[in-house]
């Protein structure tokens, strides 16, 4: 089965995006074919800085690196060094409907938080469709908020297929329910977007700093608090086995401790998760020709993938003459 993900370089990583895809793909190498590039064209929709865009690719390589993906059992690379993608961007447009983009959840909820309006991020969906369609994966790993964009990658490609026959597979969406949205600091969904993360990396203190400033509700020391819909325990479950659980549940319930003790032994948990990811994270960094080298490798793998793809739908298309 060929699993395929894309996560834009604009920032530090979160564990939303661990979470969310990264964890996925980590798993998904062991026992499948896999496929995952750092979406920089994306990346501009935010990001509009040469210089800053430049780090923050090399930066998210050397960070997924670390976090496990294996450029041995992934093809791994960067978005814009596979041209093919904005080829096929440009003939997909010709096949969305303006109205499927102006239903685009993600487009509205953006420009409601600020985010000025422009056309890569109206056509957002139409670029992600071609990053998909473009490798013929199985399934995409996302979180909740990115069903919809692999359902318009398939209305898309559905409508091509009905003109020029099957040429591209219809892709599948994989949510993991129980992180199917990881929440922020706020209480909404963790994104850069919405600046409230918790980064995997970067110093303790700054960490713990973030950590600190999560939502929570005002309850006595010594009252009992309610887990359930408490941000700091939504957070903490991620990184907890069912025993650990439990006994975090019963810290709340029989009270004598504050939110701002969960805050802090959430910071542990979290510093201790990542121990072995920040010691590999040091190595890539100090090693960065290397990393290039593993991009440039992949970029080539993948770049044979879609000049197949490409070849048969310039025929089809009549762009081959």
């Amino acid at each position: 089965m060929r699993v395929l993900t894309g996560i834009q370089p604009s920032g530090d990583l979160h564990i939303g995006n661990y979470f969310g895809s990264i964890k996925q793909m980590v798993e998904a190498q062991k026992h499948n074919e896999t496929f995952m590039f750092l979406a920089n064209y994306h990346a501009m929709t935010s990001v509009l800085e040469g210089e800053k865009l430049s780090r923050l690719t090399m930066q998210a390589a050397i960070d997924f690196l670390a976090l496990g993906i294996d450029p041995d059992k992934t093809v791994f690379w960067v978005q814009s060094d596979v041209k093919e993608v904005l080829e096929l961007y440009w003939i997909l447009s010709s096949f969305t409907p303006m109205g499927l983009l102006e239903r685009a959840h993600s487009y509205k909820d953006k420009t409601a938080k600020g985010i000025a309006a422009n056309h890569s991020l109206f056509s957002y969906p139409v670029l992600m469709a071609a990053d998909i369609l473009l490798f013929k994966p199985d399934v995409i790993p996302v979180g909740k908020d990115q069903i919809q964009h692999v359902e318009i990658a398939r209305d898309i490609a559905i409508k091509f297929n009905n003109r020029y026959g099957e040429i591209f597979k219809l892709p599948e969406f994989k949510v993991e329910e129980e992180v199917a949205t990881v929440p922020g600091i706020d209480g909404q969904k963790m994104s850069k977007s919405y600046n409230n993360t918790i980064n995997i990396f970067g110093e303790e203190k700054e960490q713990l700093k973030t950590i600190k400033k999560i939502v929570t509700e005002a309850v006595p020391l010594e009252d009992p608090k309610e887990f359930e819909n408490c941000n700091v325990y939504n957070i903490a479950k991620l990184f907890l086995d069912e025993n650990e659980l439990i006994d975090l549940q019963s810290r709340y319930k029989r009270g004598g401790e504050g939110h701002g003790h969960f805050k802090l032994y959430l910071a542990d948990v979290i510093w201790e998760h990542f121990k072995e990811q920040r010691e590999r994270r040091a190595y890539f960094e100090s090693h960065q020709e290397y990393v290039r080298d593993i991009l440039n490798k992949g970029a080539l793998k993948a770049g044979e993938e879609a000049q197949k793809m490409m070849d048969t739908i310039r025929r089809a298309t009549g762009l081959h003459y």
